[in-house]
């Protein structure tokens, strides 16, 4: 393929690491981004989902995603679709797993709303980042114990590297067009499990505390989400209290062409038991 690549939220957990992987295949790449930043081997661009215009010139290709905390997807990323379709600009979309269990769901919206723009697609649906336990859940962690609502639920944590390798395989070939793909880690981790092995890499005990939605709900406004994205985490643990959320694909190496890190993985690439201090 020739052309740009536009990378939206390309400071963020998954944007950062598929610059660099894109930048790696020696693609040319327009890091999009609210406010630009300087990203080694790309054009920092600033983008508006209000008018996107700019930010797509010159882009033959597209990953798109909503940005953490906004609570109406359809109608912020209702305009860059449109203006890609309009430029016939191939549009790889991250939404979340499970999102096509019912089509009134509010990212299921945008895939068909991507789907019948009539341009080449690839839709990625990860499931709970591994690297939510360094964002999300740090102060949890620090304070000694993971307070959510996952009850005995298990997930195949994904490590933000693996969806963004995914992506990068997704852009660089026509190959998976047209098709969707469940992101997932290689085996299904319950948060019990996963406070045992993280308390090794962080120098401390962690232990797992599940709780119900409403102590959820006020522990993640007292911490700054607004109600509204507080009550929307707190609904997204009902598919991982009921299992939903422990399936295993063989989409990560489908796409990317390597095998899924595990969550011990992440963990020994980005925690040091130094920070226990």
């Amino acid at each position: 393929m020739s052309g740009k690549i536009l990378v939206v939220g390309a400071t963020g957990t998954v944007g950062r690491h598929l610059v660099a992987a894109l930048v790696a295949k020696g693609e040319t790449v327009k890091a999009a981004s609210r406010t630009p930043v300087a990203i080694a081997g790309a054009e920092s661009v600033a983008f508006d989902f209000a008018d996107p215009a700019p930010a797509l010139d010159g882009v033959d290709r597209l990953y798109l995603l909503s940005p953490t905390g906004h609570l109406d997807p359809v109608g912020l990323l209702t305009p860059v679709i449109t203006e890609a379709a309009r430029r016939k600009i191939k549009i790889v979309l991250q939404t979340a797993i499970g999102v096509d269990a019912d089509d009134n769901i509010p990212l299921r919206q945008v895939e068909l709303a991507v789907e019948r723009s009539g341009v080449p697609f690839v839709i990625l649906r990860p499931n709970w980042f591994a690297d939510n336990f360094e964002t999300y859940w740090k102060g949890d962690i620090l304070n000694g114990a993971i307070r959510v609502p996952a009850g005995d639920g298990a997930s195949s944590f994904v490590d933000a590297r693996d969806i963004a390798d995914s992506a990068a395989g997704a852009l660089t070939t026509d190959r998976f067009d047209g098709q969707a793909f469940a992101l997932t880690g290689p085996e299904a981790v319950s948060y019990g499990q996963a406070a045992e092995l993280l308390s090794g890499y962080y120098g401390r005990t962690i232990s797992y505390q599940p709780i119900d939605d409403e102590t959820f709900v006020a522990a993640m406004i007292k911490a700054g989400l607004s109600e509204g994205y507080a009550g929307f985490l707190a609904i997204i643990f009902h598919p991982v209290r009921e299992g939903w959320t422990a399936g295993v694909t063989d989409a990560v190496e489908t796409l990317s062409g390597h095998a899924p890190r595990s969550l011990e993985q992440w963990a020994r690439d980005n925690l040091k038991a130094s920070v226990a201090g």
